[in-house]
């Protein structure tokens, strides 16, 4: 009798406080002459992603019921969806990357109808529709408070919270996080990594512990979040400076293999140990932004210097699901389409 309840016990702290979805890695290069971001997008299930490219003047709501934030995309972006109901990742056409990854930390407090509020699927397009660098978005989230509101993602019944990391062509970088409630910004070209759980201070914090940071321990390995946090520090800090553009991509992708979660890692039972879909890696210099499927043998990309982001100009669709082993450039592969519907709360 005591053994079942002490199994149930267990059960019911598990499914309390493990973080119950995706797991996902940010690390940014910043080589003063070239300047890269890639992340992976760790789930337990198929995201259903497909890459949209969204143009100038686009008007967008909040879509909360009271006081819902408002604004006109002032930038074209090309962006990566998770169920096509929220933008996760993307790049504006003046370089600006922003990636959307799982926080189980993440609170935004009780609704505050006083300040505007924006559905958290929202979140990563809202940076990449308005701002051109890391300061002036974070001078206007300064100036201009909003409020996230979080909701069950697609039918997977889990809670959207999640911590957002910028960066921008000249290599800044700040990391947002809401915890308590409050929004705590870390804003420093020296903040280039960026995982999941614990929340950014503690995850420095816990790498001051290893070797090359100024501790003893050698490097970790599992698939933990704050263990993936130091490899990938560590390894961006290996990298040889890059002769060419190649060079500067391909030393990213490296990384982004090297905190890659392998098929069959995923636990029901701790489902924020997931296995890497996708992952994309961004050019913030040359303005191009590729994408690769675990379960595809090849990579492709887009040209954002090609594409037509005018007001007016259509909505673009590039069907990944139904055509996930695209090669090369698929700039030209993009077709109208009518919008996602982005999650309201």
């Amino acid at each position: 009798m005591h053994k079942h309840v002490a199994i149930l016990i267990a059960i019911l702290i598990t499914t309390t406080i493990s973080p119950v979805t995706h797991a996902c890695s940010r690390v940014l290069w910043d080589t003063k002459k070239a300047n890269v971001v890639g992340r992976t997008m760790d789930w337990m299930e198929d995201t259903g992603t497909n890459i949209w490219v969204f143009p100038r003047g686009i008007e967008r709501n909040g879509l909360v019921d009271k006081n819902p934030l408002t604004w006109t995309s002032r930038y074209g972006s090309v962006v990566s969806t998770i169920y096509d109901i929220a933008t996760v990742d993307g790049m504006n056409e003046k370089g600006l990357v922003v990636n959307a990854l799982f926080l189980a930390k993440a609170d935004y407090g009780k609704r505050d109808d006083s300040l505007p509020g924006m559905s958290v699927s929202l979140w990563t397009q809202y940076y990449l529709d308005e701002f051109a660098t890391v300061d002036e978005a974070l001078r206007s989230t300064k100036a201009n408070p909003y409020q996230l509101v979080s909701g069950p993602l697609g039918d997977s019944g889990y809670d959207a919270t999640a911590h957002l990391a910028i960066s921008d062509k000249s290599g800044d970088s700040a990391i947002l996080e809401f915890i308590d409630g409050k929004l705590q910004i870390y804003h420093a070209r020296k903040y280039r990594v960026m995982t999941n759980d614990p929340t950014f201070d503690k995850q420095l914090a816990n790498m001051k512990q290893y070797k090359g940071f100024g501790g003893s321990k050698e490097l970790p390995g599992s698939t933990e979040a704050a263990d993936r946090f130091v490899r990938a520090a560590y390894y961006e800090s290996m990298l040889p400076v890059p002769k060419t553009q190649r060079e500067a991509v391909g030393g990213v992708w490296s990384v982004m293999r090297n905190v890659s979660q392998p098929l069959g890692t995923s636990d029901a039972e701790h489902p924020n140990h997931s296995a890497t879909l996708w992952t994309t890696v961004s050019d913030m210099t040359d303005g191009v932004y590729y994408f690769g499927m675990s379960m595809s043998p090849t990579i492709f990309w887009v040209d954002l210097n090609k594409i037509d982001f005018k007001k007016g100009a259509p909505i673009l669709k590039l069907d990944v699901v139904n055509n996930p082993d695209r090669l090369g450039d698929v700039t030209a592969e993009f077709v109208p389409s009518k919008s996602f519907e982005f999650m309201k709360p």
